[in-house]
């Protein structure tokens, strides 16, 4: 078995330092596990000696990623007795990066957690757009800290959870409260109709909704408009059903869509032809998915003219 590793990642004064001091004071998290923090960013608040005794960590701090090793590594690992590694990421630097040339082999990530200070984020994404983005689309789980009512409104705005559907995302004030991200997500959508009629302009949020909580959508049918990709990768029967989507920027435009199961009476479709889909969900663990989420089984299938706006926005 490997080194678990959880990768704690955000720009300075994020609260990451702060979030990893809160789940190591968790005993539901720390029960007798040695813990090896591997420091990556100093920022205002630090691992004092008295907290790394209490919690049982040690802790190895590095300046520059050059000085990163994995032979560095396993030797704290080793010297430590870890169970475990925690890294705070300096918020700049590339976690791909770092996972791919400095982890041991025998470390196995098993999550990256973004901290992200609200207050800020408005500001840092104007200046720092893509390294933000990155943050946000590499994490599986966000914690928006210190956020004032104002910025829980404008996050709700910009509409996050489109950047990362499959993230869980948290909204925490200046009190200390938190709340799912989703909880005040209203969709424009009836989701109790015989047949949910998803319009252009809704499609983005459906498709959020639909792969961020895809057991909602069990058995109901959709009716909307699709792009249609037809890839040799699938197999015959196959298609994938969606639309291109802009989360952050022009050079993130995705093509956003779910896999539908066509049978042998729909051999007319055409890839990269606009339709209009009647499709019964259920939901469906697959690989591209990286988990469940929705297979769409066709119903219906005619031809359509594209969108007035053929790009998907989500702020």
């Amino acid at each position: 078995m490997g080194i678990p590793v959880y990768i704690f990642t955000g720009l300075l004064e994020g609260g990451k330092t702060t979030f990893m001091k809160e789940v190591l004071s968790d005993p539901n998290f720390t029960e007798k596990e040695k813990t090896l923090i591997v420091q990556l960013e100093e920022g205002i608040e630090e691992f004092d000696d008295d907290f790394l005794k209490k919690c049982n960590c040690s802790l190895i701090a590095f300046d520059e990623i050059e000085d990163v090793t994995i032979a560095e590594l396993k030797k704290a690992v080793s010297e430590n007795k870890a169970d475990r590694v925690m890294v705070e990421l300096n918020g700049m630097w590339d976690l791909s990066e770092f996972v791919d040339e400095c982890m041991p082999a025998n470390w196995e990530l098993y999550q990256v957690v973004a901290a992200i200070n609200g207050s800020t984020f408005e500001l840092y994404s104007a200046n720092l757009g893509q390294r933000m983005f990155e943050h946000i689309t590499n994490a599986d789980l966000i914690v928006f800290n210190r956020c004032t009512q104002k910025d829980k409104d404008y996050l709700h705005s910009r509409n996050i959870r489109a950047m990362n559907p499959r993230a869980t995302i948290f909204l925490d004030d200046v009190d200390g409260n938190s709340e799912d991200y989703r909880d005040n997500m209203v969709m424009p959508f009836d989701i109790e109709a015989d047949e949910i009629d998803i319009s252009d302009e809704d499609f983005g949020l459906w498709y959020v909704d639909a792969s961020s909580s895809p057991e909602k959508y069990e058995g109901k049918t959709v009716k909307f408009k699709s792009h249609v990709f037809i890839s040799d990768k699938l197999p015959k029967g196959l298609i994938f059903t969606g639309r291109h989507g802009m989360v952050c920027c022009a050079d993130d435009i995705a093509y956003l869509g779910f896999i539908c199961e066509t049978g042998d009476k729909f051999s007319q479709i055409k890839s990269k032809e606009w339709y209009n889909i009647t499709a019964k969900i259920h939901i469906e663990e697959l690989e591209i998915y990286k988990g469940a989420g929705p297979v769409l089984t066709l119903l219906d299938i005619e031809k359509a003219t594209p969108p007035k706006d053929e790009i998907v926005y989500f702020n």
